[in-house]
């Protein structure tokens, strides 16, 4: 058998072989025409004065193979485009993971540094914090300890103070002479008594002296005698009594002073020293804390860091598997939509065949055609000579030496000694030996000088080209990571920018394919309102042409005519109602075909736009992070720079100093040693040749 899709989901089964099955196919496009219109059926004659509905069927189909050959196409060119896009952004997404990889594990390892020298300068303002502690409470403990001292001292000296103040007053009570006292007068000795500073043996000797005898000498007498005197002056020993006391107190008095104020600079002294620990520790404390805070905050932003580097990191791993399930399953789906297309086309091809049959074309006339295929779609995923003996032998031996040792002075000297008298040759030969024992001095202090200046230029050199190079490779690693930076920065801002416009392409689409669906389902529900109304009238008709009844021979006797009850065709009627309820139920599998589709990409639609704004969300804070980083590298780079040019012109007239030094300096292919150890050689042979002269070694 043949299967022949008229839309989506709905096929039909025809048999090339069956004509009642031809027959029921021609039903099926008289059923449409029932349902479009939900007339009664057309005459017979009318219809085969009419284009024949095969005719119509068969333009239908070839107008869907048409159709159905260049979606087929369009759909491998899309897929083709949309595979290109999965292996792209595949490829992409990996290097981005591996880059965040290695970032992940640089910025732990100085996350792991931070959070050390936090801990360590924890514990070291904790230490501080301690001994701040410490020595507030030794403050404190002093203060105290220095009011109760100050308090003794302020009570014991006004005690000192009231006894020697009264004291000094009884004694010059006492040192009135030559006269009889009152009793009233004696109350400065008395009131003695009565201060806690004077001694026991005190208070009673100021007793003895006050006891007297005190009755009254007229008592029991009814007039009383004149007021007696107090008492009457008879002796110094009270008296010195009292100046011994008062002078003890003003000296205990005046060493109390001194001890508080010993105590008072004491305490001046301690509290000066712990002020000091205290401001000395607290400020170690202030810069550690600071130094802490730096740290804590260098960790805080490489903690951001790598949250948002994760954050990405885990967006691009999960983007990347959904893509490459997503593509996956899209290429499977194109597979079974490709292979699906194929048979459709075929199934279209070999219908039309059937339907060009003559078989089919001698019952065209009884049916009407009407139908139409649903275009499916789906959300689309957007993503490197003559002389004496002894003048021959020196000049011979120069000769010699001038060629061993190599010395053009020498060799030079060797022939002017044979071609010059025997005294101007030893005149030349000690001439020659002062000249060059001076050169030899002349030449160590020079070198001396040269090795200084050699030195000091060599660590000057060195220094500035190590801080050159230095500030290199710090420009180098600045420029590197700003242009990675600025690489990055646009690679997330192309990659927002896609993922909007995937966004705003997938909305588009998934809107067009909604209003589609729609549309589908109001089609196919309001078809199958229309194919139940052409069943209800079709039935109706052959139930009532069913029960007619056959006429009765009526007398007299009438012309020949039918005889039996028509009933409509019922032949036919069976196959068109079977048509109709089968094109019912399609219609229906349609309706509930589609809303499923559209419920399905409704909610994949969904889970794009909610990945991608996460995506986009972290895509986005990842820009900020690197642009603010990105405008600190650039400054630090802008100050290197400068520092560069500066230790560059410092290192620049080093070297020009050196090319300066070098032609009187640096050896000309010979070393100092050589040049020291040759010019010896050169003296002693030239002493040897004096020698010779003077006929020293004649023997």
């Amino acid at each position: 058998s043949l299967q022949i899709p008229l839309r989506a989901g709905a096929n039909f089964l025809f048999s090339p072989f069956d004509p009642m099955q031809s027959s029921r196919a021609m039903a099926l496009y008289l059923a449409l025409v029932l349902c479009g219109v939900a007339t009664g059926v057309a005459a017979e004659q009318d219809a085969r004065s009419a284009v024949t509905p095969v005719q119509k069927v068969i333009e239908l189909m070839e107008g869907m193979l048409a159709k159905g050959k260049a979606e087929k196409h369009d759909e491998q060119v899309q897929f083709a485009a949309y595979k290109q896009f999965c292996d792209d952004t595949t490829v992409e997404k990996k290097r981005a993971i591996s880059e965040a990889n290695e970032k992940i594990e640089v910025l732990k390892a100085d996350i792991e540094k931070y959070t050390a020298t936090a801990a360590k300068l924890t514990q070291e303002i904790a230490d501080h914090d301690e001994d701040i502690s410490v020595w507030k409470g030794d403050q404190k403990a002093a203060t105290n300890v220095r009011e109760i001292e100050k308090a003794d001292y302020d009570a014991m000296h006004k005690d000192y103070s009231e006894s020697v103040d009264a004291l000094q007053r009884a004694i010059a009570v006492l040192k009135k002479q030559a006269y009889d006292r009152s009793q009233a007068s004696l109350a400065q000795v008395s009131r003695l008594k009565t201060l806690t500073l004077i001694p026991a043996e005190a208070k009673r000797a100021i007793d003895l002296f006050l006891v007297q005898d005190s009755e009254d000498p007229a008592e029991g007498l009814e007039v009383s005698a004149p007021e007696a005197a107090g008492y009457e002056f008879q002796s110094h020993g009270i008296i010195e009594v009292l100046e011994k006391l008062l002078d003890k107190f003003i000296d205990e008095r005046t060493k109390l002073e001194k001890e508080e104020m010993n105590g008072k600079h004491a305490y001046d002294m301690l509290m000066q020293d712990l002020r000091a620990q205290i401001d000395q520790a607290t400020q170690d404390r202030g810069e550690k804390a600071e130094t802490k805070a730096k740290k804590l905050q260098a960790k805080a932003d490489a903690q951001g860091d790598l949250t948002d580097t994760t954050t990405t990191k885990e967006a691009d791993e999960k983007y990347l598997a959904d893509l490459t399930a997503t593509c996956q399953q899209k290429a499977s789906d194109f597979e079974s939509r490709q292979q699906l297309r194929a048979e459709e086309i075929e199934a279209i091809q070999k219908a039309i065949e059937i339907l060009s049959s003559d078989a089919v074309k001698g019952n065209a006339e009884k049916y009407l055609p009407s139908f139409a295929q649903k275009a499916g779609s789906s959300l689309a995923q957007l993503r490197s000579s003559a002389a004496d003996v002894p003048q021959q032998r020196v000049a011979e031996f120069l000769r010699v030496q001038g060629r061993h040792l190599n010395s053009r002075v020498l060799s030079a000297l060797a022939v002017r000694v044979a071609d010059d008298p025997f005294a101007k040759a030893k005149k030349m030969i000690k001439d020659l030996i002062v000249r060059l024992m001076e050169e030899a001095n002349e030449e160590a202090e020079h070198k001396g000088w040269c090795d200084t200046e050699l030195s000091t230029n060599e660590q000057t050199r060195k220094e500035k080209t190590e801080a050159v190079e230095t500030l290199h490779a710090e420009i180098d690693e600045l420029e590197s990571s700003i242009a990675k930076l600025t690489e990055d920065i646009s690679e997330l801002t192309k990659a927002v920018a896609e993922l909007d416009t995937a966004m705003a392409e997938a909305t588009k689409l998934r809107q067009e394919e909604k209003t589609k669906n729609e549309q589908t389902i109001a089609d196919a529900g309001e078809a199958q309102t229309a194919v139940a109304q052409a069943l209800t009238v079709l039935k109706e008709f052959y139930a009532k042409a069913g029960e007619a009844t056959a006429l009765v021979q009526q007398q007299p006797t009438a012309p020949e005519i039918f005889d039996s009850p028509y009933q409509g065709m019922q032949s036919e009627n069976g196959g068109v109602i079977g048509m109709l309820e089968v094109i019912e139920s399609d219609f229906a599998r349609l309706e509930a075909d589609t809303t499923a589709a559209e419920a399905t990409a409704q909610k994949e639609y969904d889970t794009f736009m909610t990945e991608s704004r996460v995506d986009k969300a972290a895509k986005s804070t990842d820009i900020e992070h690197k642009t603010a980083k990105k405008q600190d590298e650039e400054q630090a780079l802008t100050t290197k720079e400068a520092d560069l040019e500066g230790t560059q012109k410092e290192l620049d007239a080093a070297l020009a100093y050196f090319d300066k030094l070098k032609p009187s300096c640096v050896d000309a292919g010979v070393s100092y040693d050589d040049r020291v150890s040759r010019r010896k050689e050169e003296i002693e042979s030239l002493q040897e040749a004096l020698r010779i002269l003077n006929g020293e070694d004649m023997a």
